[in-house]
């Protein structure tokens, strides 16, 4: 069983991947780590981000490793456990460089389903899970939310990290994103192709409750 979860950053993905996860008993991928994890090594290295090129090599160069359980995916790079370190906003902010380097996605999307291929049955998240790493999946999901609400979500998550941070910063950061991002997911939004789920006034509660019923239904129809 193969289930991917697609959509823009806030939506809810990675909290409803893990929980789905949990509930289904299989292991959560999180996809979206891998792209962070370069960013975060690039940052640290000082490596030019408007250089696609050096980008791509210091990608090739790290050795990525993912432990991949029901509820978690810890990251580690270079053999360094960063699973933490990459969620800050400034680690955010320069992710859609790495994001729209076409070296580094093909780069990832072929450890993505060699990590897929070990696992066999998984629910993973990210950007282009549906339409380009797995498209033979059993359910694809795409997860999308008003900016408001989405922005409110990755704030209160920063908040509670100890980020000093503006609402207003988050809002930023997440329409550079999705400027980026959007046609990775958008095929899945054509009829028949993933199942969309409005997350802006859905609890997590609600929504894995939905979620679980789509991956039941499909599974007893097939």
């Amino acid at each position: 069983m193969i289930v991917t979860i697609d959509g823009p950053a806030g939506s809810g993905k990675s909290t409803a991947a893990r929980k789905l996860a949990a509930r289904l008993e299989l292991p959560y991928l999180d996809t979206g780590a891998m792209y962070r994890a370069i960013a975060y090594g690039a940052q640290c290295r000082g490596v030019d981000f408007q250089d696609e090129q050096k980008l791509l090599e210091f990608a090739v160069s790290m050795q990525l490793d993912l432990d991949c359980g029901p509820t978690h995916t810890r990251v580690r790079a270079n053999g360094h456990d960063v699973s933490e370190a990459i969620r800050s906003l400034s680690v955010s902010a320069v992710t859609p460089y790495v994001a729209k380097c076409q070296g580094i996605r093909a780069v990832l999307v072929a450890r993505q389903q060699e990590t897929g291929a070990k696992l066999g049955s998984f629910v993973t998240e990210g950007r282009d899970q549906g339409s380009v790493v797995f498209p033979l999946a059993d359910v694809k999901f795409v997860l999308e939310a008003s900016i408001e609400k989405r922005a409110d979500r990755r704030f209160q998550e920063l908040q509670a990290d100890g980020e000093d941070v503006e609402i207003k910063e988050v809002m930023q950061d997440l329409a550079a994103r999705d400027a980026v991002d959007a046609k990775h997911w958008e095929p899945l939004l054509l009829p028949g192709k993933a199942i969309l789920i409005d997350t802006t006034n859905l609890t997590i509660a609600q929504l894995i409750d939905r979620m679980a019923d789509h991956v039941g239904d499909i599974s007893i129809g097939g």
